[in-house]
């Protein structure tokens, strides 16, 4: 299947590329938008592509060549990988697309996905130790209900956990995704989990949808990196430079919608303190006020887009 960027014309006006700055591609995946930012550089621009997958970054050598330094990292040390490139700042923009790449998903034996027979695995660097097997298998009940309840937003997560407990050892995704389904009841299943995902370009959702999510999350430790990753960005980029962050789940957003408007504010003093003592100073302008989704026309052509959400902001000091 042929990969298609999402919000990909969004993408570039958000980080208004231009020729001669240097550019940061932190989840570069199967490089859509790379491609488009080095394309509209024209060369002049150093490009650096992050993530965690090795195997994508081989395939994106094969893809740019030397147009592209590519580093095997997690983008939440972004700066330490960047430094071993003797880069310090970045005065062009970053970029972080979340979430499984599609190429994962479609890769059975990547653990990834509810449809297809494959190992528990899930890592997106698999020289990771932990992987979906450890946490199905060894992981208490009760620890395993919290991450279903807090990555998954599920609210059948204490039946899931329990079921599998007791199914335990789960070998292979597709046994795990038919305990998952058998603790949905079949009303709020088609009314809450289709529901939930909207109608365009939505449909039927597999009710593990919403298990898989939560654990890779865990096995990754998305939402920790996430956060990790923003706090770097902003102490390397440059007066004018831009962080460009899309997500596809609503936790993730939050995290970036937060972190903006913190790093925006330009006093942080409690609501009734009669003077500010905070010296705070405002470090970004907020680019995108809301968030940034796709056209109905991308919908249709690209149903992966439905649950994206881009905010962008530009450094100021």
């Amino acid at each position: 299947m042929e990969h298609i960027p999402v919000l990909l014309n969004e993408v570039i006006e958000a980080l208004d590329v231009r020729p001669g700055l240097t550019y940061v591609d932190a989840t570069a995946g199967a490089g859509g938008h790379l491609a488009r930012i080095a394309e509209l550089t024209e060369g002049k621009s150093k490009l650096y592509a992050f993530d965690r997958d090795a195997g994508s970054l081989e395939r994106l050598k094969e893809r740019f060549g030397d147009k592209v330094s590519m580093i095997h990292s997690n983008f939440r040390y972004l700066k330490e990988s960047l430094a071993q490139y003797g880069v310090n700042t970045i005065d062009g923009g970053i970029l972080a697309d979340l979430g499984v790449s599609s190429m994962q998903i479609d890769q059975g034996e990547r653990g990834f996905s509810f449809q297809k027979e494959g190992p528990l695995d899930m890592r997106m660097d698999r020289s990771e130790s932990v992987s979906a097997y450890n946490i199905v298998n060894q992981w208490p009940e009760g620890a395993l209900a919290d991450i279903i309840y807090k990555y998954g937003e599920e609210r059948h997560s204490r039946k899931i956990a329990n079921r599998i407990v007791a199914n335990r050892p789960i070998e292979s995704t597709l046994a795990l995704a038919d305990i998952v389904a058998r603790c949905i009841p079949r009303a709020a299943d088609k009314k809450n989990y289709k529901k939930s995902f909207g109608s365009a370009g939505g449909g039927y959702i597999h009710p593990a949808t919403r298990t898989f999510q939560a654990i890779r999350m865990a096995v990754n430790e998305e939402l920790e990196s996430l956060e990790d990753f923003l706090r770097e960005s902003l102490t390397i980029l440059k007066p004018g430079a831009r962080l460009v962050v899309i997500t596809f789940h609503s936790l993730e957003d939050r995290i970036v919608k937060q972190f903006f408007k913190m790093a925006a504010a330009s006093c942080i003093c409690p609501p009734r303190a009669p003077v500010c003592t905070c010296q705070k100073q405002c470090e970004v302008l907020i680019i995108t006020r809301k968030p940034v989704t796709a056209s109905e026309e991308e919908l249709l052509a690209n149903t992966r887009s439905r649950s994206a959400k881009l905010r962008a902001a530009q450094k100021l000091i």
